[in-house]
């Protein structure tokens, strides 16, 4: 059985939220976000 890595980061359209999930994209790690106000940062983070 394989254990993938999931994060969930709160407030990940922007500042340390959006660089965390970058990161942890970037290892390999499949990344959840959620952000309160501003789709558009977070859009931005996704792609």
């Amino acid at each position: 059985m394989s254990k993938e890595k999931v994060a969930f980061i709160t407030g990940a359209g922007r500042g340390i939220g959006a660089a965390t999930a970058k990161e942890l994209a970037g290892m390999g790690i499949k990344v959840a976000i959620n952000y309160l106000s501003d789709h558009k940062s977070a859009d931005q983070v996704v792609n």
